[in-house]
């Protein structure tokens, strides 16, 4: 029998180097890996056991496009892996710039070959000056 899916965005299956903190205060934590990603959240990695709805923010260095995304999100689940030592976490995405997920989204399509969107144009896009 097939499972329904339940997600609401595309989703990109691609470990991504990534920087976690918790909020507050702002200390980093060692989550060094998202698994996956969507414009809505993603899966992180780590060795450090994170509560349920733990406010944190996540820099993201995206694959071939060498730029740091940041990203504000609520874990939503935990998962133990290996007790006190390794752990998976979802994370859904909150109070993030509507650029950063325009650009999570713009990625994603890219790399899931959408032949419409271009890198270069993605690039640009996260390196327009900031708007006051």
């Amino acid at each position: 029998m097939e499972m329904e899916e339940r997600r609401r965005a595309k989703r990109l299956e691609e470990f991504n180097e990534v920087s976690v903190y918790v909020i507050p205060p702002e200390s980093k934590i060692s989550y060094n890996y998202s698994e996956n990603i969507s414009m809505l959240g993603t899966k992180i990695r780590g060795e450090i056991y994170l509560p349920v709805d733990a406010l944190v923010k996540i820099d993201f260095r995206l694959k071939t496009l060498e730029k740091q995304i940041t990203a504000l999100g609520k874990v939503r689940w935990i998962k133990i892996i290996i007790e006190d030592k390794y752990y998976e976490a979802g994370v859904e995405f909150v109070d993030t710039p509507n650029k950063a997920t325009q650009i999570i989204h713009d990625y994603i399509s890219w790399k899931q070959k959408d032949k419409s969107l271009n890198p270069f144009l993605i690039l640009a896009k996260i390196n327009e000056p900031k708007s006051e």
